[in-house]
């Protein structure tokens, strides 16, 4: 017995609908290598994820559907969906942001490496921050609540219902400016132990001036740095995941309820 196989007009167009709000947000979610990685994975990575979200979609009234309206639509989704992405990629930024400030301080800022999602040249430690916020999306299991702030935002904004307000707009500005707190509450250990290195090693060249520290306070300064990084790395998970819980209070309250 044949079945026959029909898509109708209504779920096609939910399936546009969802499929822009979730394109929008992957322009910003840090996925480690995404910018990097095959156009066709990006795409079928944004298709698998609505088709996940299937039995959220809208039912669409097509009667009253024009092209103008379904345009005003999608570009309500994409907005929605950039929002959400913005916020979630401001937690990763974060940790770029406190390695930028300190890889000046400790001599690093001279080295460079090849960013693969850029494929521009980048300092040692922000990629290293990078690719350490990467791994801490998935291990603090992110993905999956991304995921899931979409499907509960189906419910609370269907079609063309979502519009930027100025709560919101103040919201993410504000998240925003949180990056500079957390890097810098990151950097600040490890700038405050060179700073005192550079102290002692001033007073020490003031009281024997025969001494030639110049050339071994660069040297000093990296290893210190390293030493120092491996024991704020420790506290770098729960610093993370107190920024990613504020990142998500603020799609909860905007987005989900």
């Amino acid at each position: 017995m044949h079945v026959d196989l029909t898509l109708t007009a209504s779920t096609l167009f939910a399936f546009l609908l969802v499929l822009g709000r979730l394109a929008g947000a992957f322009s910003f979610v840090p996925f480690p290598g995404a910018q990097a990685g095959p156009t066709t994975a990006r795409v079928l990575l944004a298709l698998a994820c609505t088709f996940a979200l299937y039995p959220r979609w809208p039912v669409v009234d097509v009667s009253s559907a024009s092209l103008g309206l379904m345009v005003s639509w999608i570009l309500s989704e994409a907005a929605l969906g950039i929002a959400i992405g913005l916020l979630v990629g401001f937690i990763g930024e974060a940790l770029i942001v406190g390695m930028q400030m300190l890889s000046l301080q400790a001599g690093y800022g001279y080295a460079s490496v090849v960013d693969p999602n850029t494929q521009a040249d980048s300092g040692i430690l922000p990629m290293m921050a990078q690719i350490t916020a990467g791994l801490l999306f998935f291990a603090t299991g992110l993905d999956q609540r991304v995921i899931m702030a979409f499907a509960l935002s189906l419910d609370r904004y269907p079609p063309g219902s979502f519009s930027l307000t100025r709560g919101l707009a103040e919201s993410v500005i504000l998240v925003g400016s949180n990056i500079f707190s957390v890097g810098l509450r990151l950097a600040f250990p490890v700038i405050g132990l060179l700073l005192m290195t550079d102290v002692s090693l001033a007073l020490l060249g003031r009281v024997n001036a025969q001494l030639q520290l110049v050339q071994q306070a660069f040297s000093a300064k990296m290893l210190l740095t390293l030493v120092a990084l491996s024991a704020i790395l420790i506290v770098v998970p729960s610093l993370y995941e107190s920024f990613a819980a504020q990142v998500f209070n603020v799609i909860r309250e905007f987005f989900l309820r």
